[in-house]
């Protein structure tokens, strides 16, 4: 019997099984599990508010002709972006150049976790399938999805070597024939060039299978020990209280009162929080597993019993993710010790092997984080733009990975690292 393929578009997870997605490969990465992605959807973190609107492709293997439904055997969470906030890998100077010669570089179509800058997969294949023949298929609809919708360009953020290197070579289209609607050969033409490849660095802690805090610190040359243990006497001396909490563990007050710190940053920062209570609150109730909360509290403060600062990470198989901070007061190296220390504690303790803490931030560095590169892979519509943007990368990708090879000598290990 031969199967068919079908892909289908839709704006909600809502009708997904949790389950047939989750069982895509999706490598542990927390933030590609259903429960996070409606997650964002159900709590209102998404739509014309963020600028961000869901398109889940959905491929599905039916048998026979008669067959009505089908099994999912791969997904992508793509998204029709109206800006280019909370995606962090940055196109403003391209919107910039669209606006001057008058064409419009909104709507795009963008594959990614909103508000999260973590490298995984994109283009999810069920084990059983033939997997770089099926992200082709699925790379293809997207595109031909953006094509459809007058969209400048389709992205990819933060995507694994493996998908940047498919994605990056020219893309064959026997597979795309087999789903609906076909575009029809010239448009297929169109459509067959390759992804833009970009890169970027952030800085990722690699668990060398430390025994405690302090074997870490001694794999450290002196003066980096001296200036980490320093920062956090700096806390303790302050008489600060910290805890590690599962998310599945807090209270509905607390969750609250990790909300209220997590807006704090954006009143004095950036504007409008991305993520809202319910979020919060979902997380603790259906991904608490998944989710760790260091509360800060300081006895002194006028109320004790509110947590004056906290970090929001989260867990997937063998890698902790940094992802949101907040406090109400300053301390000295607070920072550092919630955002980093805690979350190296407890890769040392749970025996996880790498830390990533979230984009930027070269001062990670000469506190044991690697310079790590990043992927991402684009698909600019307009032939002019394309070569234009394609030369700019060229120029860029040289830039890049010779600053992040030149970061490695920040280190402040005794022996020398080399670059992932």
């Amino acid at each position: 019997m031969t199967a068919r393929f079908q892909i289908d578009v839709c704006d909600s997870l809502a009708a997904v099984e949790a389950a047939d997605w989750n069982a895509l490969e999706i490598d542990d990465n927390p933030f590609l599990r259903h429960e996070f992605l409606y997650g964002l959807e159900a709590s209102d973190c998404l739509g014309a508010a963020s600028g961000w609107h869901p398109r889940y492709f959905l491929l599905s293997q039916r048998e026979g002709a008669s067959a009505a439904t089908g099994e999912l055997v791969g997904a992508v969470a793509a998204y029709l972006k109206t800006n280019s906030y909370g995606e962090f890998v940055f196109d403003w100077a391209w919107a910039d150049a669209y606006q001057r010669h008058g064409l419009d570089y909104y709507p795009k179509l963008v594959t990614a976790v909103p508000f999260t800058p973590a490298t995984g997969r994109r283009l999810l294949v069920r084990h059983d399938q033939p997997y770089a023949e099926t992200v082709r298929l699925l790379a293809s609809a997207v595109r031909q999805y953006a094509a459809s919708e007058d969209c400048s360009g389709a992205h990819f953020l933060f995507v694994t070597e493996a998908e940047s290197d498919i994605l990056s070579a020219r893309m064959p289209r026997p597979l795309a024939q087999q789903t609906e609607p076909d575009a029809g050969a010239d448009r297929q033409a169109e459509l067959a060039d390759d992804h833009l490849r970009r890169f970027d660095c952030q800085y990722h802690w690699q668990n060398a299978g430390y025994a405690d805090f302090d074997d870490f610190l001694a794999a450290c040359t002196s003066k980096r020990r001296k200036t980490i243990r320093r920062e956090r006497r700096h806390v303790s001396d302050a008489g600060l209280q910290l805890e590690r909490r599962s998310g599945a563990s807090l209270d509905d007050a607390e969750w609250q009162a990790v909300h209220d710190l997590y807006r704090s940053t954006y009143d004095r920062k950036w504007g409008n929080p991305s993520l809202t209570l319910e979020f919060f609150r979902r997380m603790g109730a259906s991904f608490g597993e998944h989710t760790l909360v260091v509360l800060v509290h300081d006895p002194a403060d006028t109320e004790p019993e509110r947590p004056v600062a906290c970090s929001i990470m989260f867990v997937g198989g063998n890698s902790l993710y940094g992802r949101y901070w907040g406090c109400r007061r300053e301390y000295n190296s607070l920072h550092f010790e919630a955002c980093y220390y805690q979350g190296i504690e407890h890769c040392i303790e749970q025996r996880i092997a790498r830390f990533e803490p979230g984009a930027q931030g070269e001062h990670k560095i000469t506190r044991g984080f690697v310079p790590t590169l990043t992927r991402s892979a684009h698909w600019i519509a307009h032939p002019q733009f394309r070569d234009a943007i394609g030369r700019y990368l060229d120029e860029e990708t040289r830039h890049v990975k010779q600053r992040c090879e030149g970061l490695v000598e920040l280190l402040p290990f005794k022996t020398d690292i080399s670059l992932p």
